[in-house]
């Protein structure tokens, strides 16, 4: 499974809006800079990591790290609850 997660909940947050600004800024500045806003969308896309839904997996495992525990056995996967000593405070 590949991991979106940042490491740490505000950092990923500022990612965020850094992205969806910068995309939402790209069509929103059209009518006043013309196409030259359009560059805003690389950024927009490089703080995302490639794509939005990228990043909110990557937020929802940004949230659930270290409070899931996943544990496959022969060939069937279950997610548990991790014990509260293991738990990481965000």
């Amino acid at each position: 499974m590949t991991d979106f997660a940042s490491t740490s909940l505000p950092r990923h947050i500022v990612r965020g809006v850094i992205g969806f600004g910068a995309l939402i800024g790209s069509v929103a500045l059209i009518p006043f800079v013309g196409w030259l806003s359009v560059l805003l969308a690389p950024v927009g896309l490089l703080a995302l990591r490639g794509c939005p839904t990228c990043w909110t997996i990557g937020l929802i495992q940004t949230i659930s790290r270290g409070r899931l525990q996943r544990t496959c056995v022969d060939g069937h996967c279950t997610l548990t609850p991790s014990s509260p000593t293991t738990t990481s405070r965000l």
